[in-house]
């Protein structure tokens, strides 16, 4: 039986060190916690053609989510785990169209005069005004190419680069109502 959820895990396990190992990472296995409890999650393995986590699917809350093997950390007694002693834990992914970001970044420094780096991104609009203006005399040009190379700018379907998994990929961080702020003069 493999477990999933990981409040089920917690449950489950105890410390048999008397201390907690901290941001410890052995060979390909990294160290999570767990509130005071510790595992240990094997690498995932990436598909070559999306550079994702074999397995990406869209869960109900709108977020993609993949599974990766985990066992507890040496000195924890976990029951419930399947025979091997693992579980799985679900790791974020991002979702994929086909659209590489090396191949829009080379389009739009290249050919961006034409639009050809829009149209290649599902902007046919935009990519046909620039190809009548050159690129909106080349300062559109140079305005996409700093827009795709910080990828603010993506596929117009609204998937994600397909960018190397251990690569220099951007994550966005957003600022709504579950976020919280840490005051100046706050101290632990």
């Amino acid at each position: 039986m493999k477990i999933r959820k990981k409040e089920f895990l917690c449950s489950r396990c105890k410390s048999i060190l008397p201390f907690t190992l901290k941001g410890m990472v052995w060979g390909d296995l990294q160290l999570y916690f767990l509130s005071s409890i510790t595992y240990l999650c094997s690498a995932p393995e990436i598909d070559p053609t999306t550079q994702q986590p074999v397995g990406c699917e869209k869960r109900s809350d709108n977020t993609f989510k993949a599974h990766v093997e985990c066992i507890p950390a040496p000195g924890l007694s976990c029951s419930g785990l399947s025979i091997n002693s693992t579980f799985q834990r679900e790791t974020e992914c991002k979702p994929t169209n086909g659209k590489s970001f090396e191949t829009a970044l080379l389009l739009s420094v290249f050919f961006g005069m034409f639009g050809m780096d829009r149209f290649y991104l599902g902007y046919p609009a935009i990519g046909l005004l620039k190809f009548c203006t050159l690129g909106f005399m080349f300062i559109g040009q140079l305005i996409d190419i700093i827009l795709i190379a910080t990828q603010v700018i993506g596929p117009a379907d609204g998937s994600h680069y397909i960018i190397d998994y251990y690569g220099a990929g951007v994550t966005k961080l957003k600022i709504d109502n579950t976020t919280y702020y840490k005051p100046a003069d706050y101290d632990l």
